[in-house]
């Protein structure tokens, strides 16, 4: 790559996080070393911001959910933050909710990133999950089914918008069997009018 277009690059993607790996495919760079170099003459320069070891925004207008998924990674946004806005949760959420291969709660920038930990075989399963080229987030049934595997006791406000044959095809990957006999009560407790 020419000198000066290292910034350009950055720049002109659509992405608004990125990760240092993400930065040296970007670059096509091999030297580790002189990509940080690199790398902390833009944040003294103010030409990118750094928000964490490894990860680095263009601006203060960055997506924050796209963050909350670049921090650790495999990852996706789910649980209350999908289902506030879907409509099945009416509370007001505040933090950021991800499913991960960890537990974790760290705060970037004044928000609260919540982490967790889903097994393996579910969180590397992305029947459910809308994976653009920025973000992937769950769908409100694959957060309804995530929310119920975390949580031993739930309280959903609205469950008329839950597509019922989908959460029945999701629910065989969570392998739970506390988890489908809560699934089937709300089934029935929704479809009776």
């Amino acid at each position: 790559m020419k000198k000066g277009n290292y910034l350009n690059t950055i720049l002109r993607s659509k992405k608004t996080v990125f990760t240092f790996k993400d930065i040296i495919m970007l670059w096509e760079e091999s030297n580790t070393n002189a990509a940080k170099v690199r790398l902390n003459y833009y944040v003294k320069n103010g030409d990118l911001l750094r928000l964490r070891r490894g990860v680095y925004v263009k601006d203060k207008k960055y997506n924050k959910l796209e963050l909350a998924t670049r921090i650790f990674t495999p990852s996706y946004i789910s649980f209350e933050t999908v289902l506030a806005r879907e409509g099945v949760i009416f509370q007001y959420q505040t933090n950021i909710n991800v499913a991960s291969y960890l537990t974790r709660k760290i705060t970037v920038d004044n928000e609260n990133y919540i982490y967790k930990k889903m097994k393996d075989t579910t969180l590397l399963n992305t029947a459910g999950i809308e994976q653009g080229s920025r973000l992937t987030i769950a769908s409100k049934e694959r957060a309804f089914l995530d929310t119920l595997y975390s949580n031993v006791d739930y309280y959903f406000d609205n469950l008329k918008s839950i597509d019922w044959g989908m959460v029945f095809s999701l629910l065989a990957m969570y392998e739970n069997k506390r988890m489908a006999k809560i699934v089937n009560q709300l089934y029935k407790k929704a479809s009776t009018p």
